[in-house]
Order: structure tokens, then C-alpha cells, then sequence
């Protein structure tokens, strides 16, 4: 059993990758490392310490940077579902390249059904044929990147990181040297 200080500077390494990538200047807003880092949290931490991986991933980013507000609250509560749903999936299903894919395909539809097609709409107005035609380009980007990040950041969060018996032991210079 892993100790509450070995698991939250796990979670703050996972948060850490967020905003890194979420940080990088003229970064496409749809292309970003939520999903695949959520993913193996979830593999690991089961449905509560994966619907709050997903939460805080975009509250504390949207606080930290000073956006944070009803966009927050949607898209935190969203990623916060496709946590829970992450760790149902991933209790059933080993950590690998493909179900990481596969997930991080679905995920992304769910969470822009809901925030683009679905809340758009009630937030900011419009219909929700031009929310849902509209969204189509932003999705498409969104599967691509976040198919991308599931191929390769999400095995490696997994292994180096999320399942690392150093990190867990809290011995950080062995994993480094």
C-alpha cells in the first residue's frame, strides 16, 4: 500500500505534465494532455481518485492562469465523469497502447458532445446545429491530439510514474540516477 505523500506527489507530478503542455504559447486549446494522463491515474486509483484527477486537472489550471469560472466548473465536472468512467473501464481492462486509444477516442467524444454540442449552447448561446457543426473541426483536432498523448504518455505516466515502486517508495534519486 502505497503512503498518502508517495501518491500526491504522483498526482502533482501527473498535474505538473497538465500544465506544462496546457502552458506551451500557440498550443492549439483542443490539443492537450488531460485524457491521456488521466487514464493511467485511473488504472491505479479507481473511480474517486480519478473523478478528482480529472476535476482538479482543470480547476486548478483555470485558477492558476485566471480563467476559472462556469467554463470551469463544465469542463471540470466532465473530465471528473470520464474519470469515473476512465476507472471503470481500466478495472476491466489492462494498461496498453490500444485500450488507451480506444478510451481516449470515446472520452474525447463524450467530453465535446457535452461541453461543445451540449453546453455551448446553454452558456453562450447560439443553436445547437451550429454547436454541432461547428464542433466537428475542434473534435477532430481533439481526437487527434488526444490519440496522440494516449499512444505515448499515457504507458509512460503509467510506468515511470503512476506504478514506479521508487516513486512509491519515495526514493527519487534512484529513479533519476
Amino acid at each position: 500500500m502505497e503512503n498518502k505523500l508517495s501518491v500526491t506527489v504522483k498526482y502533482i507530478i501527473g498535474w505538473t505534465v497538465v500544465f506544462a503542455v496546457r502552458l506551451i504559447p500557440f498550443r492549439m486549446p483542443n490539443v492537450e494532455p488531460v485524457m491521456a494522463t488521466l487514464m493511467p491515474y485511473s488504472k491505479r486509483y479507481g473511480i474517486l481518485g480519478a473523478f478528482l484527477f480529472g476535476l482538479l486537472s482543470i480547476a486548478l489550471y483555470d485558477i492558476a492562469v485566471g480563467k476559472a469560472g462556469q467554463w470551469t466548473v463544465v469542463t471540470a465536472v466532465t473530465y471528473g465523469v470520464i474519470g469515473i468512467a476512465s476507472a471503470i473501464f481500466f478495472n476491466r481492462a489492462k494498461s496498453s497502447r490500444k485500450n488507451y486509444v480506444t478510451f481516449a477516442f470515446f472520452g474525447t467524444i463524450f467530453y465535446d458532445a457535452i461541453t461543445g454540442v451540449a453546453m455551448g449552447p446553454i452558456l453562450f448561446g447560439g443553436s445547437y446545429s451550429e454547436a454541432f457543426f461547428g464542433q466537428i473541426p475542434f473534435t477532430l483536432y481533439h481526437l487527434a491530439g488526444n490519440i496522440v498523448f494516449a499512444f505515448i504518455l499515457s504507458p509512460a505516466l503509467y510506468n515511470w510514474v503512476v506504478t514506479n515502486p521508487k516513486l512509491s517508495e519515495f526514493k527519487f534519486l534512484q529513479v533519476f540516477g
